[in-house]
């Protein structure tokens, strides 16, 4: 299988507004072939099968969009954006091991395959490629951006861990939790774009903002989806974080909003030994009598409707209409 794909490939056709971007992905897809390479056989083995899973490059196809907002002229994006997609992948890797989970975007997670050991393993090495080729870009304050990036990603796995079947977690606390495991990351990739294309101070701010409401943004529409898509559309069974102990934003809300009696027939669902097809189709009914899913995704929209008013400060331009629909593309996707 070649590790090449196009837009087309990667985005569903209502989004082909992506194929605009097609030799961006074309260039960020060469950048990651030329640099998925360890004289450790396995390594390659699994960095490559994880590589090929479906994913669309959003995080370094935003860093490569963020330095051309703020006028980089030259062609080192390309090489450093990877690293958000190496980040990213070592992040599935462990999290597929911590949620023992047996599908990554509807083909056999990489651990079923090889085992915990070795994917945990595999995703460290990923981790510590990133490293070295950030390093590799001479930029102190790169560097430091995404150093303390990978520290709150770190504190952010440790507290979804603590809060893992809390029934009490407030909308607060869970999007700290999304803040620090997801978007923080997306709002690296656009801040490091603007550091690269030496914005000024406020432009910076403005590429991190927009990265950062995306993400959460992002994660919501996951939450939304989990309940409400399809396990063909979305690449992981519908129902998966009930099933893992997950305590999403639409359940949060029909938690917080039900009446004892609702409440109380939640709490037994969740808590119930085994989480079956009847068990998530009464959760999700309550949850559609509370308003859990409408509520998540309108919170998803007004997240991104603060990530868009950050992009004002750049005048019009095709990267900024390019960033706007890939806002738009975040809260309407099905995958």
């Amino acid at each position: 299988m070649s590790l090449k794909s196009t837009a087309k490939d990667l985005t569903p056709p209502q989004y082909s507004f992506f194929g605009q971007l097609d030799d961006d992905l074309q260039r960020i897809e060469e950048e990651i072939k030329k640099n998925l390479h360890s004289s450790v056989p396995l390594i390659a083995l699994v960095t490559r099968y994880i590589m090929r899973s479906g994913g669309k490059r959003l995080r370094p196809l935003l860093m490569v969009l963020a330095s051309r907002l703020s006028n980089y002229q030259g062609n080192y994006q390309y090489a450093l954006s990877i690293v958000f997609e190496y980040l990213h992948a070592a992040t599935l890797l462990h999290d597929d091991v911590v949620d023992n989970a047996e599908l990554r975007r509807g083909r056999p997670s990489a651990n079923t395959l090889w085992g915990n050991a070795a994917v945990v393993l595999v995703g460290d090495f990923l981790l510590a490629t990133s490293f070295l080729l950030t390093v590799m870009s001479g930029d102190l304050k790169i560097l430091r951006v995404l150093s303390e990036t990978t520290t709150s990603m770190a504190e952010g796995e440790v507290l979804q861990l603590i809060n893992s079947d809390n029934l009490e977690i407030s909308e607060e606390d869970y999007i700290e939790v999304i803040t620090r495991k997801t978007a923080i990351l997306i709002s690296a990739a656009c801040q490091i774009g603007a550091i690269l294309g030496e914005a000024d101070e406020e432009q910076e701010e403005a590429m991190r903002r927009f990265g950062l409401n995306l993400g959460i943004a992002f994660q919501l529409r996951d939450d939304f989806l989990d309940y409400a898509g399809s396990e063909e559309e979305f690449g992981k069974p519908v129902g998966k974080d009930l099933q893992e102990g997950k305590i999403t934003l639409p359940l949060i809300h029909a938690l917080q909003s039900s009446d004892t009696n609702h409440h109380r027939r939640l709490v037994d669902l969740i808590t119930s030994d085994s989480i079956q097809e009847h068990t998530l189709d009464e959760v999700k009914k309550i949850m559609q009598e509370y308003g859990g899913l409408d509520y998540a995704d309108q919170l998803a929209n007004r997240y991104i409707a603060e990530a868009k008013s950050a992009l004002a400060i750049f005048p019009p331009s095709p990267t900024r209409e390019s960033l706007l629909e890939i806002a738009d593309y975040t809260v309407t996707r099905r995958t």
